[in-house]
């Protein structure tokens, strides 16, 4: 009624233009690309993943420090209830007073960030048929316009509406029924929503696809199995986009098309250089006497133009993979005395440097005690020099399996998917890493969709009594530890950084811990009930400086851990986002 008493004293033009300012106002509330790309920098919310999409992990934030840090007490906790549980690795973002989060089962909430209520949940309505590898886990989703957007484990990417939860688009990412499902959070790039796929023990073709953020449809996909075709969407038309490398280079016969190079932990971006860096699982099968050649590009770090999807470099870290050594650790962009680098803490034990704008090595250095497959990585051709520890061909035995070898790291890897954070201060990378080793033989196997694609057996074991895990900060110019904080159980939680000189992880035992960031002292832990594996975040409010985490104990090691697993099979489950501050009083 205001708008027509407005039009009648004013006439039609006022009426267009509080129109337009309604719509503008409407516009502004959503998510922009710009405050994506700028995420890093502000600090009244989470916007992203990673808190930027960099993935450094760190904030400016300096109200809870090293000095106050200790009255670190609980805002409010929301439970995910059910009997749902299962491990919660989720990262939750931060808008608008709304916390939206995501658990195991593909499921989603928003949460008055105030008080803790919720505003909505939302829950995938999964077929009886998914095969997710390692857990029913979801590791956050990503925010863009009025869409929070998500991928599930039946291989779907949902677009919900923020303010409600109802479904605005949704589209099959694959085939869950030959293996495909999806567990990490989405970047986005320009506008786009950019996803890779999981499945890679499935014999799966892994790839990086990017959508229209605002619709879904399709606008790019890059397998990353070496000689797969690419190809872009134009007005709804599909056309080839050319070939990942060369097809027959790297891969025996048409092993490439079931080649795994599964791209399941998600990506970063950076602007500087205008590039998407996405890493590549494990290739399939395991048996890697079955497809002879380095099977690019298994293992490795790529480098994606976003504009046409195209793969403007490459570096492999474990050539023709025969340990499960994935490749997928993120690749987080830093710089140092004028250079643009990105560093990757790969399962493999090596901690990497690469020239972020062509994928020259910089550096390669040993991040865990015990590395027993390769005694270095030759800087001159960026190849490890192996030791011969490969498990023994099948084919030349009379038993139904090849000779076992006991390797270091395991498979699960000197670290596996929990991110690292980087601190611009302190020049640390502060990396969760776990010791431990594994036997590991080769079986014969024979691919059939949707069955595992496997061709190996493991087991294993810790290497130490009193630890497995170990948060340690990394000077990426020397590859030096300069300390490390150790814990019983494997560390299965990512780092978060702030400019108050703290490093904040979590633990399996249940425990949210921050540590100094320049000695590693445990400044602070509070126990929530159920293992960490999260991902904790920081942002402000009211003049508050707020720490966030999920809490529920799970995720592959207590399904893939052999011994490991024995050692932590007391502990519980869980699924809460827990959200802290310092008491009024105590800020000083």
């Amino acid at each position: 009624m205001k708008t027509d008493s407005v039009l009648g004293r004013r006439g039609g033009l006022l009426a267009l233009g509080t129109l337009f300012l309604a719509s503008s106002t409407a516009m502004a509330a959503g998510v922009s690309w710009e405050q994506i790309k700028n995420d890093q920098q502000s600090t009244d919310n989470v916007l992203h993943v990673g808190m930027g999409t960099q993935m450094q992990r760190f904030s400016p934030l300096d109200k809870i420090n090293t000095d106050n840090v200790e009255h670190l007490y609980p805002a409010w906790a929301f439970s995910f209830g059910g009997e749902k549980q299962r491990g919660q690795e989720s990262q939750p973002l931060v808008h608008d007073g709304k916390m939206f989060v995501t658990g195991s089962y593909s499921r989603a909430w928003a949460i008055d960030v105030k008080t803790g209520e919720e505003i909505w949940q939302y829950e995938q309505r999964l077929p009886d048929g998914i095969m997710p590898c390692c857990d029913v886990v979801n590791r956050g989703g990503a925010l863009y316009g009025d869409l929070f957007i998500f991928g599930t484990l039946d291989a779907k990417l949902v677009a919900l509406d923020q303010e409600t939860g109802d479904v605005v688009w949704s589209e099959t990412m694959a085939d869950y029924k030959e293996g495909y499902s999806y567990t990490a959070a989405p970047l986005i790039v320009n506008d786009m929503v950019v996803t890779g796929v999981s499945g890679g023990e499935f014999g799966v073709l892994g790839r990086v696809e990017a959508r229209d953020a605002k619709t879904g449809e399709m606008l790019w996909s890059r397998p990353t199995v070496e000689g797969n075709m690419g190809y872009v969407w134009k007005d709804g038309e599909k056309t080839e986009n050319g070939i990942s490398g060369t097809r027959g280079e790297t891969w025996p016969g048409d092993m490439y098309k079931r080649g795994g190079a599964a791209t399941w932990l998600g990506g970063t971006y950076d602007p500087e250089t205008d590039l998407i860096y996405f890493g590549a699982g494990n290739p399939s099968p395991w048996n890697s006497h079955m497809r002879p050649g380095d099977n690019l590009f298994s293992s490795s770090m790529l480098a994606i133009e976003p504009e046409t999807g195209k793969i403007a470099w490459h570096y492999q870290k474990t050539p023709h993979d025969a340990w499960d050594y994935d490749g997928t650790n993120m690749c987080i962009p830093f710089d140092s005395d004028g250079e643009k680098y990105c560093a990757s803490a790969d399962r493999n034990g090596f901690f990497y440097v690469l020239d972020r704008t062509n994928g020259d090595l910089e550096s390669a250095t040993k991040f865990v005690n015990e590395v027993n497959w390769a005694e270095k990585v030759d800087m001159e051709t960026g190849r490890p020099v192996e030791t011969g520890k490969r498990p023994g061909d099948p084919s030349e035995t009379e038993g139904s399996k090849g000779e076992s070898v006991f390797v270091t790291p395991s498979f699960l890897g000197a670290k596996n998917w929990m991110p690292m954070s980087y601190n611009p201060n302190t020049g640390l990378f502060y990396v969760p890493t776990n010791e431990w080793g594994m036997d590991i033989w080769n079986e014969p196997i024979t691919y059939k969709a949707g069955a595992a694609y496997l061709g190996a057996g493991f087991n294993i074991q810790p290497l130490n009594e009193d630890y497995i895990g170990a948060v340690r900060a990394i000077d990426p110019k020397t590859g030096e530890i300069k300390w490390e904080a150790k814990n019983n159980a494997p560390l299965w939680s990512g780092t978060m950084t702030t400019a108050g000189g703290l490093v904040f992880y979590g633990t399996p035992e249940g425990y949210l811990k921050a540590l100094d960031a320049e000695t590693g002292e445990e400044l602070w832990k509070f126990q929530t009930g159920s293992g960490v594996v999260g991902q904790p975040i920081t942002w402000e409010m009211d003049g508050d400086q707020y720490v966030s985490v999920t809490s529920g104990w799970g995720g592959a090691v207590p399904l893939w851990g052999g011994e490991v697993a024995k050692r932590v099979k007391f502990l519980n489950q869980g699924g809460s986002v827990w959200v802290f501050k310092i008491p009024d009083g105590l800020k000083q």
